[in-house]
């Protein structure tokens, strides 16, 4: 079996509002709960109940997703003004 090589280079990853979109999305799914959660019993009835949980779950991680990209964010910011006062 033949070993693959890229044939370019991977072009540098695009930044943009990592923080305000997993906040928007994690705020969705929490919305997506709520306005299902009136609705219980019907999803019971149905078998549909796991979109309930889902929309939960999608908000917990979502949770932890904003702790996980506002630090991340954080530590870029700390990388990128330690540069500028050249002490690296």
């Amino acid at each position: 079996m033949a070993k693959w090589t890229p044939k370019h280079e991977a072009p540098e990853p695009l930044e943009g509002p990592v923080v305000a979109t997993v906040t928007g999305g994690t705020i969705v799914w929490f919305v997506l709960f709520l306005v299902q959660l009136p609705f219980y019993g019907w999803f019971d009835d149905h078998g549909h109940l796991w979109w309930l949980w889902t929309c939960l779950a999608g908000g917990g991680l979502g949770l932890i997703g904003v702790w996980y990209v506002r630090r991340r964010d954080a530590a870029i910011k700390r990388d990128t003004a330690l540069k500028a006062t050249g002490a690296q």
